[in-house]
């Protein structure tokens, strides 16, 4: 599977979203989803039988955020994560990351957090 990727600057645009990119996305996307099993953020398992919008869903993190320069489909840029931990990482690397981990203590005590 080809890919072309061009680094251009891109105003609030998702890159692996624009057409370039979008076949191979969607291909690396699934071979993580279907090959992780661990959050790359918090090191807890997934569970991939939830979906969106539950904040412990499966999402694919990019490790490198684009908006660091980080590769929109390489597979080395891209992790499993849970929903809300991708949500709390935002766009932090290395370091930054590691210091402002995801905490449970913003879940609602509830198994119902729909209704929360």
């Amino acid at each position: 599977m080809q890919g072309v990727y061009t680094n251009k600057p891109t105003r609030g645009k998702r890159t692996e979203r624009d057409a370039s990119n979008r076949a191979l996305w969607e291909h690396n996307r699934k071979i993580i989803l279907t090959s992780q099993s661990i959050c790359g953020i918090c090191g807890k398992p997934v569970d991939k039988s939830l979906k969106a919008p539950d904040p412990m869903s499966a999402t694919v993190d990019h490790i490198i955020p684009i908006s660091a320069n980080g590769h929109p489909t390489d597979l080395d840029n891209l992790q499993l994560a849970h929903r809300y931990c991708n949500l709390m990482k935002s766009n932090k690397v290395g370091a930054e990351k590691k210091e402002k981990q995801a905490s449970n203590r913003l879940l609602p005590l509830t198994e119902d957090w729909k209704s929360f």
